[in-house]
């Protein structure tokens, strides 16, 4: 018979990933505010900190930390677009 249905196997090599402490990860908490605020620079930076954090620790908070990621990575290029839009204006008016 093709396609039993066996599970697949289990890697005894490989250490299991960290179980979720149920705590979560106050640095993610507090890029995803920051990226709200509009300190996008510090929100990226933070973001990055914190899910290395999450990543060795096991702890919750891997959502805001992306979320605070792509927050302030988009804002920072919808500045540079409406800066460069910005600045042809003003330079074509001049």
């Amino acid at each position: 018979m093709s396609g039993s249905a066996l599970p697949p196997e289990y890697d005894y090599d490989q250490p299991p990933a960290p179980a979720s402490t149920g705590k979560w990860n106050v640095l993610s908490i507090v890029a995803f505010v920051i990226s709200l605020l509009g300190f996008n620079i510090i929100a990226v930076i933070l973001g990055f900190i914190a899910l290395n954090q999450v990543g060795k620790s096991g702890d919750r908070g891997k959502g805001f930390a992306n979320a605070a990621i792509i927050i302030g990575l988009v804002t920072i290029i919808l500045g540079f677009i409406w800066g460069f839009f910005f600045l042809a204006g003003v330079s074509a008016n001049a």
